[in-house]
Parts: C-alpha cells; sequence; structure tokens
C-alpha cells in the first residue's frame, strides 16, 4: 500500500487525508500544533463558515486571482459535495445570508470533532506536535520528511499543506514556501489581502471606532480609479478597514503595499452637492439654537 505524508493537519490537510484513505492510501498526517485545525477554531467568528452555497460560475467570479487554476478542483468537489459529506458525517449545516454556511450549532469545534472521527474511522495516522521541517528527495522522486526531534518519515507521496503566511500564531509561517523553493520551484512576491489598510495620515485615530455605512470608496493610482464600490468602511486607530476595505485589499494588495493608493469617500453618493447644500441648510433650520459642532450629529 502507497504511503502519502501530508504536511499540515489544518482543512485542506484533514480533507486530503480523510479522501486519500477512503480510497486505498496509507496516510500520515503530521500537525506541528497541539490540536488539528486550529485556525478553523477561529474562521467565522469561531462559527467555522465551511463553504458557500453559491452557484459555481459565481464562485469563479469571485477568485480574484487566477480562477482558471481552481477549475479542476471546484469541478471536481464543489460545495454542494462538500456540504453532502459533512451532513453524510452527521453534522447539520444551514445556510446564511449570502449563501454562507455555517454548522447548525454555530461551533466550529463540532467541525473539527466530526473531521478527526472521519479520519479515525478511515485509519489516518496523526502525529501532533510534530512539524516537517525538510522534504527529501533522491532523483527527483520524493522519499521522505524530516521531522522536529531529528527523526525521518519514510514515504511514497508527500501532499503540502501548511497553509500561507497569514496567520503565524496558528502555524501558517510560510513553511509550504520554502519547503517549493528548496525543491526548485519559483515562489512569487507576497502580499496581505482581506486585511485593514494603514494610512499615512495620523488623524485618522481621531475618528477610530467611526463606521460609515452606504458610501462609496474610491480608490486611485495616480489618475487612475482602480476601485469604486458602495457599502460600509470603519475607521481604526492604525487607518481603515470594513467590507469595502477588505475587498479591495485583495485585488490591490501589491499597490497598497507599495504606497501608491489614494482613497476617497463620498458619504452621500445618493446625493449631488445641490441636493446636498439644500439638505445642510435644512438641517441648521431645524435647529437653530444650536451650537455648530452639536448640530453636526
Amino acid at each position: 500500500m502507497k504511503h502519502l505524508i501530508i504536511a499540515g493537519g489544518g482543512a485542506s490537510g484533514m480533507m486530503a487525508a480523510l479522501i486519500a484513505a477512503r480510497n486505498g492510501l496509507n496516510v500520515t498526517l503530521v500537525e506541528k500544533n497541539e490540536k488539528l485545525g486550529k485556525k478553523l477554531y477561529i474562521t467565522g467568528k469561531g462559527r467555522c463558515n465551511i463553504t458557500n452555497a453559491c452557484d459555481t460560475q459565481d464562485f469563479f467570479r469571485n477568485v480574484v486571482t487566477n480562477p482558471k487554476f481552481l477549475y479542476s478542483s471546484i469541478y471536481s468537489f464543489d460545495a454542494s459535495q462538500v456540504m453532502e459529506l459533512f451532513e453524510a458525517e452527521g453534522l447539520k449545516l444551514k445556510t446564511e445570508r449570502g449563501n454562507r454556511v455555517f454548522p447548525l450549532s454555530d461551533k466550529s469545534s463540532d467541525v473539527i470533532k466530526v473531521l478527526e472521527r472521519a479520519l479515525k474511522q478511515a485509519g489516518v495516522r496523526i502525529l501532533l506536535n510534530t512539524a516537517v521541517l525538510k522534504i527529501y528527495t533522491r532523483e527527483d522522486h520524493f522519499t521522505g520528511v524530516g521531522l522536529s526531534g531529528g527523526s525521518t518519515l519514510n514515504g511514497d507521496m508527500c501532499f503540502v499543506a501548511t497553509g500561507g503566511l497569514s496567520y503565524p500564531s496558528t502555524g501558517s509561517t510560510g513553511d509550504g514556501y520554502r519547503f517549493a523553493k528548496e525543491l526548485g520551484h519559483s515562489v512569487t512576491a507576497l502580499y496581505p489581502s482581506l486585511v485593514a489598510v494603514h494610512t499615512a495620515e495620523k488623524y485618522v485615530a481621531a475618528m477610530e471606532g467611526l463606521s460609515l455605512k452606504n458610501i462609496v470608496l474610491t480608490a486611485k493610482t495616480g489618475d487612475k480609479t482602480i476601485f469604486r464600490e458602495m457599502g460600509e468602511l470603519l475607521f481604526t486607530h492604525e487607518g481603515v478597514s470594513g467590507p469595502l476595505i477588505l475587498t479591495l485589499s485583495s485585488h490591490y494588495s501589491r499597490e497598497i503595499r507599495e504606497g501608491t493608493v489614494k482613497l476617497f469617500i463620498d458619504l452621500k453618493p445618493a446625493l449631488d452637492e445641490a441636493q446636498l447644500d439644500a439638505r445642510i441648510l435644512r438641517d441648521f433650520e431645524e435647529i437653530p439654537n444650536k451650537q455648530f459642532a452639536n448640530s453636526l450629529t
């Protein structure tokens, strides 16, 4: 029986281990943390947003970079099949606004328990508190991995599921990129996405906690508009966040990182300047005896 070694016991690693074991492979799952699925525990604010029950084409339209890369994966195992797998294992699901799928219990721990039970039933060997430090090859063929503690684990195949560089405290410390480089692959520059944005202006700290709704955010590089959408925005002690900013950071992380993006906020996009002027004058007329600062609310 072929031996598959999987580096990383997160969502990808657990799913790969389960499917591989059910298809007749001898599987060893190696996880550096003290438990499996550490990032899953905190995803969806602890509720675990398992998948999105949207149409497959809608899914691809929302992939920021190179959706074609995912064609074979998604067409082989789409969102409906993900839901069927978990429901077959006894996990009840619910679909909320935006087609987001959560466990009915709203507990990410239930998702992990289901996966752990399925892995055990499939005969997957799990090594916790053990990190893969090195991938060994001979004549361009995989032979095994070097583990923390100095031991070597031999195998026929290796699946790297170590995550990216997004959340080091959960174990995503960029090991996979290092493995790729050591094996001769090229690795492109890494940029954060789905993150808040720091601003050059320090005065935004005075607006920390201020939330704006139904505004239009425009982002420009020079005179070129690269982003324009209506939605919500939140000021933080270092800059701006909220749904609009998270979307912006996903599409234009490189430009933001290079410091070439200027942001413009239209607080009342439904009104032109004349309408806005009339609205403000009307508001002042209704409260003529208030101090100016108090009337601005």
